[in-house]
């Protein structure tokens, strides 16, 4: 088994809350990341592809190809967006760096031509960030 990566960049803004919470509940719960009017990130996002070696180009997959999907799947989705306003799938639950994770591999783990996607990992800092292998 073969595993091929390609990284890509984008920058968004987002805030945590719970509704269920009173503001001073979600203040306490999330501290800075919880004002309503948000803050931003620069995300990097690694795509991890496994597979065999196909004979004939050499390749698990075309990384230009997976670039090509993440353009069109991720990043123009997010960048520069407010994920809790403009992004459909967090208008009910949190951006967080585990929530984005996950979200790439549904966006992407269907619209593969080539390979099995193996791991989404999004970095919200070089410190900081959430793995997720699929179900």
């Amino acid at each position: 088994m073969i595993y091929v990566t390609r990284r890509a960049e984008f920058s968004a803004s987002h805030y945590y809350h719970n509704p269920n919470f009173t503001p001073e509940e979600n203040q306490r719960v999330f501290g800075k990341c919880s004002n309503p009017l948000g803050h931003g990130h620069n995300y990097v996002v690694d795509v991890t592809v496994s597979g065999a070696i196909d004979p004939v180009t050499g390749m698990v997959m075309d990384l230009k190809e997976l670039k090509i999907l993440l353009e069109r799947e991720v990043i123009q989705l997010m960048d520069h967006k407010f994920l809790n306003k403009e992004v459909p799938a967090f208008a009910e639950k949190n951006p967080t760096t585990e929530n984005i994770a996950v979200e790439i591999w549904n966006l992407l783990a269907p619209k593969l031509a080539h390979g099995e996607l193996h791991r989404i990992r999004v970095y919200e800092n070089p410190d900081l960030f959430a793995d997720y292998y699929g179900e």
